[in-house]
């Protein structure tokens, strides 16, 4: 596959990763429990799933055969992975979703702006209007008329959900440099295991889930939100910039309003759909970018049987 080919290829695994995101409300909503609780058990059910996977393909053993330098990066990035999604849940459960939708998504804006210093990736100045446009059509989506933090608690979920864009960005540039040794699945499986270790004394300590339904939904979580979009994140990570990649996810609020509207029957307004447009709008301009010389030099993309 040429360059173009496989960098297009990595632009469309995060997009399509990012469009199964928007669908985590719909199942996060039927889990009545801690946000501690919700993360540890999508970690842990991931966990599971990468574990089945690289046992059935014989490769459990990779993840142990790693250098202490590496294990050392998977368990800081299993904390940082842990701490965004607490934080983004815990935001979730004190201020308005759109409060805490558009704070979290000034995480690409951190991405582009620490990545040429964090990845060595030079500057490109092509992802400013595409990432104005993203940016401006979340805000859109959401609504000003939203945006408000009425009293100290929601300011302190409209910080939560500002804290979770930071870690957000700090999870995606360390991801995008220790990717360039580790399997992508290997990487899952550390990073989950961290995770779920860091988050078990919730399980003991906090009200957990009871009913089927919500048993449902975490496994879901576990297993196509967190396993198999991680799977196509990061492995479309490994051959894109972290900026472009970034971008993308804004794909992740629009397809929210999506589902929404189809099965929690919320209504999609004309700001929505102007929004929804601006954004969509900037993806394309970012999937119409061809590697630069100069300014991309990402590497091959592995084979799905490597990851």
């Amino acid at each position: 596959m040429n360059a173009g080919g496989t960098y297009r290829g990595g632009l469309a695994r995060i997009a399509t990763a990012g469009l199964i995101w928007g669908s985590i409300a719909l199942f996060s909503r039927q889990v009545h429990t801690s946000a501690f609780v919700i993360v540890f058990w999508r970690v842990a059910f991931a966990a599971i799933a990468v574990g089945v996977y690289l046992v059935a393909r014989g490769r459990l053993g990779e993840l142990f055969g790693l250098s202490a330098r590496k294990k050392l990066g998977l368990v800081a990035m299993g904390t940082i992975l842990a701490l965004n999604w607490v934080l983004f849940f815990s935001a979730l459960e004190r201020t308005d979703v759109a409060v805490a939708v558009l704070l979290t998504y000034c995480g690409p804006i951190f991405v582009t702006v620490l990545a040429p210093a964090v990845t060595h990736e030079k500057f490109d100045s092509r992802v400013l209007v595409p990432l104005a446009l993203a940016l401006a059509g979340t805000a859109v989506i959401v609504g000003p008329r939203q945006l408000q933090v009425a009293d100290t608690t929601h300011l302190l979920g409209a910080a939560l959900a500002f804290a979770s864009a930071f870690t957000y960005a700090i999870g995606v540039l360390n991801a995008k440099r220790l990717l360039k040794g580790i399997p992508a699945t290997v990487y899952m499986l550390g990073e989950d295991i961290t995770a779920a270790v860091l988050l078990l004394p919730a399980v003991f300590l906090l009200p957990g889930p009871s009913m089927p339904a919500e048993w449902g939904s975490l496994a879901v979580l576990g297993v196509v939100h967190t396993a198999g979009t991680g799977f196509l994140f990061l492995s479309g990570l490994r051959a894109v910039r972290t900026d472009h990649a970034a971008i993308l996810t804004y794909a992740e609020p629009v397809s929210a309003v999506v589902f929404a509207a189809l099965f929690l029957g919320e209504a999609i307004s004309a700001a929505t759909l102007v929004g929804g447009t601006m954004v969509v709008l900037g993806g394309i301009l970012v999937a119409r970018m061809e590697p630069t010389p100069g300014i991309e030099a990402p590497g091959p993309m592995i084979d799905v049987g490597t990851v």
